[in-house]
């Protein structure tokens, strides 16, 4: 992992900040990236549960941290720095 990318713990205080469509939005990113490298949640959506506020994104109930932290990875693979 990118070194300026430290994984981002579920407990950050921006994972408040998150809303469902920029949750949609990013799980869209992972669809699209990941699909080269076998990575498919066809199923994930905003969830609508909750833990200390924020919002899961369903795909087993990650929080949204996990959903950056995979988009890191997905970016570092790829040779760039992209948003």
């Amino acid at each position: 992992m990118n070194p300026r990318h430290a994984p981002i713990a579920p407990t950050d205080p921006g994972m408040h900040d998150y809303t469902a469509p920029q949750i949609t939005a990013l799980l869209s990113e992972l669809h699209r990236r990941g699909l080269p490298y076998g990575l498919l949640w066809g199923s994930a959506a905003p969830g609508e549960r909750t833990l200390d506020g924020r919002i899961l994104a369903d795909f087993g109930n990650a929080p949204v941290s996990t959903l950056l932290n995979l988009l890191h990875l997905l970016r570092d693979l790829e040779g760039g720095e992209r948003g």
